[in-house]
């Protein structure tokens, strides 16, 4: 299994080349400017921005698919990425401290949910131990894909899609876990369902998760902190620790997919948030709070959910 790493992002600058002049327009130029970050070990970020800020840039350096232009980012306290290495003459970055998740699902229509399940840690380049079908078998009855994993991709809903590809991601046994907008082609229903699922996933499966989205009330329901990004190329406008346990977020999230009652049969917000519809009250007023000082730091030009 796992082990959550800490993740620190020191001075970031990336992008993909300069542009050859004022209207040579597309991804060509700086994308971001000298981010900063330090994140805990276990902890989930959730990243904000308008569209083509940079989130999905951020990911890819992160990954180790993009090496910065400035800056370093560590995991675990080891050096994955730094400008002093392309300068070198290497790559600027390594790979394999990092599973990532992209926007589509990216299941292989000829193979079946098991197969794909367990595709990326059979052909990555370090092996997974163990019995690699037993351990996929398991995550997908735990995430309830259990009767399904003889099925094809076409043959599943949007969410089981998303829970297949998840469980590829988890079984390469990473501590640090990407999300590109993992729920972004999910209906709303489907979506708050696979928000509530997430966090339970998050318990179950120690990680530090990083989770790109335009969605700010996805971002607070999932992120113990969240991060916006503003600009061309993109600065970090601002950090916002969310004021609420992951337990509260839960019910919450519980709560907005329909499902009202925890695991335990009880009410989706214990004790320590208050009994009864005063304690969900309590956390919706503070997700109010949260989510309007994010939608303050991401400005009024442009639209974001």
């Amino acid at each position: 299994m796992s082990v959550a790493v800490s993740l620190s992002v020191r001075g970031l600058a990336a992008g993909y080349g300069r542009r050859r002049s004022v209207a040579d327009h597309g991804d060509a130029g700086p994308v971001l400017a000298g981010l900063d970050a330090e994140l805990g070990a276990g902890e989930c970020l959730a990243v904000v921005g308008r569209s083509g800020c940079g989130k999905s840039t951020l990911l890819h350096v992160l990954a180790g698919l993009l090496p910065p232009t400035a800056g370093r980012v560590l995991v675990g306290g080891l050096e994955v990425a730094t400008a002093d290495w392309a300068a070198s003459g290497s790559s600027g970055c390594r790979s394999g401290h990092a599973a990532y998740m992209f926007q589509q699902d990216l299941l292989l229509p000829w193979k079946r949910v098991l197969a794909n399940a367990v595709f990326a840690a059979q052909v990555a380049p370090e092996r997974q131990g163990g019995d690699l079908q037993e351990r996929a078998a398991a995550i997908l009855r735990e995430f309830g894909l259990g009767a399904s994993m003889d099925a094809l991709p076409r043959e599943l809903s949007g969410g089981m899609r998303q829970r297949v590809a998840l469980a590829r991601t988890l079984l390469l046994d990473r501590g640090l876990i990407l999300l590109d907008e993992p729920f972004g082609s999910l209906d709303a229903f489907t979506r708050a369902e696979m928000r509530s699922w997430l966090l339970d996933v998050m318990d179950s499966h120690p990680a530090t998760w990083v989770l790109v989205t335009h969605d700010v009330g996805e971002a607070v329901l999932l992120g113990d902190h969240v991060a916006v990004l503003r600009g061309q190329p993109a600065l970090l406008e601002g950090w916002t620790d969310v004021p609420l346990s992951r337990a509260e977020r839960r019910g919450l999230a519980a709560l907005e997919a329909g499902e009202g009652v925890g695991h335990g049969g009880g009410s989706a917000f214990g004790a320590s948030s208050g009994a009864g519809s005063g304690g969900a009250m309590a956390v919706q007023e503070k997700v109010a709070a949260v989510t309007a000082r994010i939608r303050g730091l991401l400005g009024s030009a442009g639209t974001i959910q």
